[in-house]
């Protein structure tokens, strides 16, 4: 139930304020109250004293050590007192009754019996006495009150974190949101599109959530853990969050990096409460995203926060291990770094299943461009299995980013609906980021063409290509010009011929430029670093090489990160050059070959840099009517089988 600023709530903090005020204020009147008669004391100096004695006007003193307390006979007017400090050049005369001062460092051993001989009555205290509560007060007093205020915060912050088990500030409190289905927006597989083979895996734990007695009484428990792997933006906490719609269940969930704090033994802390709340609340779900950060193999780092991570790995491990199996706590996590995890972890007993999450195809791309423009008003003309087509390699999140884009684009254009152009452009955008206000010379407008249109042609001639889709000499990002080339169909599987075609096609730009100008540019750079990774990776990963063979040579990336170029095994210098030596003869053939066709297909590559001049953007249409060339053959799927030999057996 909410509640008004400044109501109930907020009572129990003034009144604990004005109690701290108050005790202040006591504190400080009860110290003027014992020691002020001192502050009523007038410092004076020592030899005036003595005048004053000599006399006859002081009657008694009080000493304690070589402070010398006592009052007047007759009051003695301030200005009387020369070299007394309270003497202020303008200031009014005033009496002095009661008056201070102190006996010089070097003593004055005649001192009592001058007092003696002046009648002056002296009573003595010891240094080490006084009043003890004014003591107490001046020396403990402050203190005390510090003290309590930091206890005050403790107990407050403590109350608020479940109880004083929480620890300072509630550092020991788990982090996790909880996602409460009722008063949130209800995720369910409806929300879920493009990732029906992971659906269907987390089909069955819903069921169990909802219908616990069908699977018990056939003796059969819920899987404890279930880890969903994939690259980022595959939908994995989305997906986590449809199976607690779809159970209707609390669903708990937490970032690993939220466990591990400066303190040790906060992450332990942490699962134990995150694994209490859910079996309070069970049946429950609980997930933690990027579990790789708490979950890594033990004993692999020594320096740093390594011991508090394997301590709250620990705790995870040891509480998994508790489900009984009647708790109807199930324990979700992902990650993209599956082969970074520790073992244990992902024995049977802790994450029973391992759900892999893939990029969406184009019939999975179209399924999630229709769940994210369901509220958006989408023009006749445009057709979404179009833009699926134009997008691989995407992500969910990726695919959610570009409707968005495009329904920017749309209302900057005072657009009603959203149209195809508006989802090209925006997908120019993501992919090589906005067009940069550049001013270039016409030479060098006409190079950038004759570079692109170098791609663009041998998109066209070389067998296997990619279908080139779109040519631009706009500057966008880091370049200033661009090709824009997709596969007809979703990829799994690459012959080599398609590979090679590739390089051929990434090496245009530059083979283009020698034939034309016969001199060469930093344009190229991108090209060759992606043809040099590809022709790499065809020598020492896919024993694309005859000297070589069918050996692995470089480690094997993370598929689900895809970034980083991989590392060479330990190999000998004599296959290193070997290495080397292949890579550059894929890539000088691959060069020669483009040269060789640009120079075939110099009347068509002119046309299309006078189009590109004169438009600046072509797209696979316009391309195809101003070089007047068909597309690419396609290759083969797969080579006719070689028949076994007959070995006369």
């Amino acid at each position: 139930m909410s509640r008004r600023p400044g109501g109930t709530p907020q009572q129990p903090q003034r009144k604990t304020w004005t109690i701290l005020f108050i005790v202040l204020v006591i504190n400080y009147l009860l110290m003027q109250w014992f020691l002020g008669g001192s502050n009523n004391a007038v410092p004076v100096p020592y030899t005036v004293f003595k005048q004053q004695v000599a006399s006859g006007n002081v009657h008694a003193i009080h000493s304690q050590g070589t402070s010398i307390q006592g009052q007047f006979t007759n009051p003695v007017t301030l200005p009387a007192l020369e070299g007394s400090p309270q003497q202020a050049g303008s200031a009014p005369p005033r009496s002095v009754s009661t008056f201070t001062t102190v006996v010089p460092d070097f003593a004055d051993p005649g001192l009592e019996s001058f007092l003696a001989t002046h009648n002056v009555q002296i009573s003595a205290r010891p240094i080490e006495s006084g009043s003890s509560l004014s003591g107490l007060l001046f020396g403990f007093g402050p203190v005390l009150l510090i003290i309590a205020f930091y206890v005050w915060l403790y107990r407050r912050a403590a109350k608020q974190a479940g109880g004083m088990g929480a620890g300072m500030f509630g550092l020991g409190k788990s982090k996790a949101r909880r996602y409460d289905q009722s008063q949130e927006k209800k995720v369910s597989f409806e929300d879920v599109a493009g990732i029906d083979e992971a659906e269907n895996e987390l089909v069955e734990i819903v069921d169990f959530l909802k219908n616990p007695k069908k699977y018990t009484a056939l003796g059969a428990t819920a899987p404890k853990g279930i880890l969903l792997v994939g690259a980022p933006g595959t939908g994995k906490t989305l997906l986590a969050k449809a199976v607690a719609g779809e159970a209707d269940v609390p669903f708990f969930s937490m970032s690993g990096s939220e466990f591990v704090e400066m303190i040790v033994g906060v992450g332990a802390a942490r699962v134990r409460d995150l694994f209490k709340q859910a079996r309070e609340h069970a049946p429950s779900i609980i997930f933690i995203d990027e579990i790789d950060s708490i979950g890594r193999a033990r004993g692999q780092a020594v320096m740093g926060g390594a011991s508090e991570q394997e301590q709250t790995l620990n705790q995870i491990l040891t509480e998994m291990d508790g489900f009984s199996g009647k708790e109807d706590v199930i324990v979700l996590a992902a990650t993209n770094q599956p082969e970074t995890l520790d073992k244990a972890l992902l024995r049977a007993g802790r994450f029973d299943r391992r759900v892999v999450v893939n990029l969406p195809d184009k019939t999975g791309r179209e399924a999630i461009l229709q769940v994210h423009t369901r509220e958006k008003p989408l023009a006749a003309e445009l057709d979404l299995m179009e833009v699926a087509a134009t997008t691989p390699g995407l992500s969910g999140a990726d695919l959610k980013n570009l409707c968005n884009e495009a329904a920017l684009l749309a209302a900057k254009r005072g657009q009603a609906e959203i149209r195809q152009k508006d989802f090209i452009d925006a997908l120019e955008k993501i992919i090589l980021g906005p067009e940069r206000p550049i001013i270039l010379s016409n030479a060098d407008r006409e190079r950038i063409a004759y570079h692109e249109s170098g791609h663009a042609i041998l998109g066209l001639v070389v067998p296997g290509a990619d279908p080139v889709n779109r040519v631009t000499i706009v500057p966008r990002g880091q370049a200033l010009g661009v090709t824009y080339q997709r596969p007809p169909a979703d990829r799994y599987n690459y012959p080599e011929a398609y590979l090679r075609a590739r390089i051929i096609g990434m090496l245009g730009g530059r083979a283009a430029e020698e034939v034309v100008y016969g001199t060469k540019t930093t344009g190229a750079e991108n090209d060759i670093e992606q043809a040099t990774e590809l022709a790499r990776s065809m020598v020492t990963r896919w024993g694309m090489s005859e000297k070589l063979g069918m050996v692995q040579l470089a480690s094997r990336q993370n598929p689900y990160l895809g970034v980083g170029q991989r590392q060479l095994d330990a190999v000998s210098e004599q296959t290193a050059a070997l290495i080397d030596a292949e890579v550059h003869k894929i890539i000088n053939d691959s060069h020669e070959q483009a040269k060789q066709l640009l120079r075939e297909h110099r009347h068509q590559l002119d046309a299309l840099v006078a189009a590109l001049l004169s438009r600046e953007t072509l797209d696979e249409h316009e391309i195809l009517e101003v070089t007047g060339l068909p597309p690419a053959p396609a290759l083969k799927d797969l080579p006719n089988p070689v028949k076994p030999e007959n070995t006369g057996a």
